[in-house]
């Protein structure tokens, strides 16, 4: 299956709150919202079915270990991804780790002539990302396709909130540079001698793809040239995702309930360690940098939120080190079979230090089993810690530090009233800060969507609609927006 993994509307509140109780109920209610997205995100990290799988049931396991730690109940989603990266990451750095068994694309049931167009409409995304750095690939790839706001990439990634919006943004322009050189080198490569000697293969390869944006940028003829950009989404619509495997589900409530492996999950909640002052875990830090300390990331206060996500701005994920940012070999963009992987391109050594031994078995059940003593696991006092084991480097004085970015404001939205019309717009605005929207659900006989980003003081409407049928006596629902709001509409 291609597209954008569409997360859909869930009660994190109610199920963060149920996790804490130690609800198995609700361990299943996470693993049907979530389990999907997440394994494909981690399939992306890891590149092998069963290591993704051993990552998402640690994710799960560990979510229901520290879940009174989050403090924002309404961020679980962001929250889980954080700590699907970190268990990724840790995976990563393993020497044992298990590689070369990719899993599945999810079907689609196309027919051939519509598998050929998505597979041309492929290797232009391909092409469009290898001008991207990993950092950008994963920043995109979560902000597009997994629709995480700004404030969830400041926990999943480790960055400053500071630094997350022109990371952003950033990665917006680069990204569009790229479809355009993309495009260029697709169609146009007769009117051009220099991009055709540039665009030597196709999709274009990293660095063929980097040297084609430079020379658009600086062509007056390919600099000029209309062309019809895709945005993000529908760019990366066509990526693929792979397919979560159909026993999964039980393995991990298996092993995140099952009485005999209450010291498998206490090495599992361990690893997760440590936590900032939000309740997120600190990114993964591989052993051999374990012992320097690095400057904790700054949030800004952050506003609760009625939905787990803000705006979907997307991308296909590169993976990086956890506090680097470098791209170190492995990229969590979906394969594509006629490409080998940007990752390939992008160089950098995987980290081999070695770690602790995962109580699971690198094998086709993801679950763990009691074959790991609690001697063979990491205990708690192994874990990262704030506390370095050697002496402190000297911290920055306090001038040093970036001047914290304002938070996010928030969301105001006033109802509306169609009357016998058959549409009415719902108005929104931004209060106290830049805010990116989006809708997340409606009641009643009306419908609607939409999302983008307001500036401060900014407002912008949203068409809502009632079915093309006739209707008796007044009736009303309503349109749900995030970051919190709901607009009631009359009709009828």
């Amino acid at each position: 299956m291609a597209g954008e993994p569409r997360s859909g509307q869930h009660d994190a509140v109610r199920l963060t709150e149920s996790l804490r109780a130690g609800d198995v109920i609700a361990l299943t209610e996470v693993y049907d919202a979530y389990a999907p997205f997440l394994y494909d995100y981690c399939h992306g990290l890891l590149r092998d079915r069963v290591e993704a799988a051993g990552a998402l049931r640690n994710c799960l396991i560990a979510a229901r270990e520290h879940a009174d730690r989050l403090t924002e109940p309404e961020r679980l989603r962001g929250w889980l991804y954080a700590i699907a990266r970190k268990e990724c990451m840790r995976r990563r750095d393993s020497p044992n780790r298990h590689t070369g068994q990719e899993a599945p694309e999810a079907d689609d049931g196309l027919s051939p002539e519509q598998l050929a167009r998505r597979d041309e409409r492929r290797k232009l995304a391909h092409s469009a990302l290898a001008a991207l750095s990993g950092r950008q690939r994963e920043t995109i790839d979560l902000h597009v396709r997994h629709e995480l706001d700004e404030v969830d990439l400041c926990g999943v990634l480790g960055v400053p909130l500071e630094d997350v919006y022109p990371l952003v943004e950033q990665t917006r322009r680069d990204l569009g540079a790229g479809v355009r050189a993309a495009l260029i080198a697709q169609h146009h490569l007769r009117d051009c001698p220099a991009a055709a000697g540039l665009a030597d293969a196709w999709p274009l390869p990293p660095q063929a793809a980097a040297a084609l944006v430079r020379h658009v940028a600086e062509c007056q003829a390919c600099g000029s040239r209309e062309l019809q950009v895709p945005p993000p989404d529908r760019l990366l619509a066509v990526l693929p995702i792979a397919a979560i495997p159909a026993d999964l589900r039980l393995d991990v409530l298996t092993a995140a309930t099952a009485e005999d492996r209450a010291g498998n999950r206490r090495a599992i909640a361990a690893w997760t360690e440590p936590f900032d002052e939000y309740g997120w875990p600190l990114p993964y830090e591989p052993t051999v940098t374990r012992a320097k300390e690095k400057p904790q990331r700054k949030r800004g206060p952050v506003y609760a939120v009625a939905g787990a996500g803000i705006t979907a701005v997307v991308v296909l994920a590169g993976a990086l080190t956890a506090f680097g940012g470098e791209d170190d070999g492995t990229s969590a963009l979906p394969e594509i079979s006629v490409q080998p992987s940007i990752s390939e391109a992008t160089g950098g050594p995987v980290p081999t230090e070695s770690k602790p031994v995962d109580p699971s078995p690198t094998s086709s059940s993801p679950s763990p089993t009691e074959s790991a003593s609690p001697s063979e696991s990491p205990t708690p006092s192994e874990t990262p810690s704030r506390t370095p084991t050697s002496t402190r480097p000297a911290e920055p004085p306090p001038s040093t530090r970036a001047p914290e970015r304002p938070s996010p404001g928030t969301l105001r939205v006033s109802g509306c009233s169609m009357g016998r019309d058959e549409s009415c717009a719902v108005t929104i605005s931004a209060v106290g800060g830049p805010v990116s929207w989006r809708v997340t659900g409606t009641s009643g006989e009306v419908s609607a969507n939409g999302g983008g980003r307001l500036s401060p003081g900014e407002s912008a409407t949203v068409a809502v609609y009632r079915p093309d049928s006739w209707c008796w006596g007044e009736k009303s629902g309503s349109v749900s927006f995030s970051p919190g709001g709901s607009a009631p509409v009359s009709y009828c």
